[in-house]
Order: C-alpha cells, then structure tokens, then sequence
C-alpha cells in the first residue's frame, strides 16, 4: 500500500482533519541510519506530523521541523515539501546510551534549554526575501503537544495532533479547528463542536494508531458524523541533496578551513545525513571550487561598483 495522506472536513462542523500513513518513506529514512528506538519513535512522530503540517499549506515550498536539544539527541530534523516529498534525520551525541523507556524531556529537553523550530523556505524566492522562522521552546511532554503550542502561540490556531510510530510505520491525525465563515452560528456552538471532535479523536490509542490502517481509524473515529473526504495524496522519500550543495557548503567553511582539513586528510569525504550519499572533493576539485567562486565575484555587473 502506497503511503497516503487523507484529508477531510466536517459538514456539520467548523473543523478540518488529516490523517497520514507513512511506511515506505519511514523505512526509507530508516535504512540509512539505525536509531535507538526511542529516537526512532520521535523522529517517525515529527515525520508524519511534517507531512500534516505540510499539507495544510498555500505554499510553494519548503517546511523544516527542528527539535533542537540539550540531551543525548542534539537535533531532529524533518523536511517535507509541497508535493509531500519527505527526509527526515538525527543527531546523538556518541557513544551514548539511551534507555528503553526515554522520552522526549530525556532524550532532547533534559536541562530545558531544548528549542522547536518551523522554518517556511519559499521554492521561488523574491529579490531579497529570507525564509519564514519561527522558533519557541521546546513546551510539552510528547512531539505532538509541542506542536500544538507552537501552533497554538505562533499561529493562533486551535490544533490537536495524535501521533504514533514504530520501526515498520509512522501514522497521524490533525485536527485544526477553522474561522467561522458568513457569521452563521455562535462562539458557543464552535466550541461545542470543536470539543465534540477532539473528544471522538481522543479515543485513539497509541497501540490502535500503529495496528489500523488509516481508512479504517476514519470510519472507526467518526462514523456518526457527516464528512466530505478529498482525493488522497501520496508522501515518498526525496533527498535534496546534490554536489553542487555541498560544495557550496564547503565554501561557507571558506579556504583556509577547506585547505587545513585537506592538508591533513587529503581529500574530503562527505556523506549526506539524509540519504547516505557520498562525495568526495580532492585538492584539484576544492582548488577549482574556489577559483570558480572567485571568478564569479570578479565578474559582478558595473552598476554594483562603487565609486
């Protein structure tokens, strides 16, 4: 079964939903990398929260979902673009040991100076236009209620998530609660129906979410209540990664950096945390790197000159 992401709404209720299933995609990100699994639990929840997330957009681009931290994992890192292509990676301190039982505060939060991060890269940019961030502590026991005061605080959105993952399939749910439209009902009647769904969806248990296909949980959770479901789309892995990236890397290290790691190493072996792929860049390569980004700079236009 392809991994799918469902969207919906409630005819009867200001409220719009999403459930996703990700299996091929998390294997995937699984396979170049093996994780303790407490670690893989949350990566595999923020993978398909990204997707949730991603999908909820009018926007042309990018979404990156950072869990920064102060424990055995420095960083979590998810991206997912318009079309829901997916990588997703982490960062342990080596040589650590995590334990069977860790959570979230443990594993990223453990001295509370943890950061969660949302960044927004348009794919066209306009003249001068920097990527959209947004960056809150680290607030909540679970990836899923982070979010939801990230979303909550940044957004003002009322948004519930419940997420669950495993080593064979990452699953989500979203409800996002919508503005009231051509003034028809009351303050009161949205919450109550906003209440009213979150308390359907709060049935769902962890071990129900991992063992049920989404298409069933929608027809398990809801069946009493009128929804107009959309055509299903698809996430797949995609890694961005190219040679061309990763030299521009190595020349924000700048030459002199680039010149003393090859002096000691030879050349410079790089592998990309997302997907494993390897390149290397011998002195002949990082010599024409540099001597092709000064070129470049030589040959700015005359109006840039100043007199």
């Amino acid at each position: 079964m392809m991994d799918t992401l469902q969207r919906f709404i409630f005819e009867n209720a200001a409220v719009r939903g999403e459930l996703v299933e990700i299996s091929d995609t998390w294997k995937q990100v699984q396979a170049r990398k093996e994780y303790p699994a407490p670690v893989s639990t949350l990566l595999g929840e923020m993978l398909a929260a990204a997707a949730l997330l991603s999908a909820n957009l009018k926007f042309n681009g990018m979404l990156v979902m950072q869990m920064h931290g102060d424990g055995p994992v420095s960083l979590l890192v998810v991206e997912c673009d318009s079309d829901l292509h997916l990588r997703a990676t982490a960062k342990l301190a080596d040589g650590v040991q995590v334990a069977d039982d860790a959570g979230l505060k443990e594993l990223v939060n453990a001295h509370g100076r943890g950061r969660f991060v949302i960044t927004l890269d348009p794919k066209e940019k306009l003249p001068g236009q920097q990527p959209y961030q947004g960056v809150v502590p680290l607030n909540g026991d679970s990836v899923a209620v982070v979010i939801e005061n990230y979303m909550l605080r940044s957004e003002q959105l009322d948004t519930r998530l419940w997420l669950a993952a495993d080593r064979n399939v990452s699953r989500g749910l979203l409800l996002q609660k919508l503005p009231k439209e051509g003034g028809t009902g009351t303050d009161v009647d949205d919450v109550e129906t906003w209440n009213h769904t979150v308390t359907l969806a709060s049935t769902l248990k962890t071990e129900e979410m991992l063992s049920t296909d989404i298409n069933t949980l929608l027809r398990r959770l809801f069946w009493e209540e009128t929804l107009r479901v959309f055509e299903p789309r698809h996430p797949s892995f995609q890694c961005s990664c190219t040679r061309e990236k990763v030299g521009d890397m190595l020349l924000m290290l700048g030459k002199a950096e680039v010149d003393s790691a090859l002096a000691d190493l030879g050349k410079l072996a790089i592998n990309c945390d997302f997907c494993g792929q390897h390149y290397e860049f011998d002195k002949v390569d990082c010599a024409q790197l540099f001597a092709t980004d000064i070129a470049g700079d030589a040959m700015q236009p005359a109006s840039d000159v100043k007199h």
